[in-house]
């Protein structure tokens, strides 16, 4: 992958991540910065499973249906994250 590629992964990955975020309901009790990390990691798996299911990535315009995927698997990883964070918060453990 060249660093064009790596610039545009971490881009496209922020992008998805706040939208993920933006598309879950209720209060996600997570930081900017996990939920961008969250896309980024979404962006990456999300590229692999379009590529899995036959989805093609490799276009001259917006790949639509990679982005579709990109975003539902950030909209997983979010919840699965603000799930996480929210117990430990729960749980007695204290963020400073």
């Amino acid at each position: 992958m060249t660093i064009t590629g790596v610039i545009t992964a971490i881009l496209i990955g922020a992008v998805v991540g706040v939208l993920a975020r933006l598309i879950l309901p209720g209060k996600q009790a997570i930081g900017i910065v996990l939920t961008v990390l969250v896309g980024i990691v979404a962006a990456l798996i999300g590229t692999w499973l379009a590529q899995a299911m036959g989805i093609s990535t490799n276009t001259s315009g917006v790949d639509w249906l990679e982005l579709l995927v990109q975003l539902v698997v950030a909209v997983i990883g979010v919840a699965l994250a603000a799930a996480v964070m929210g117990r430990r918060h729960r749980s007695g453990v204290v963020r400073r």
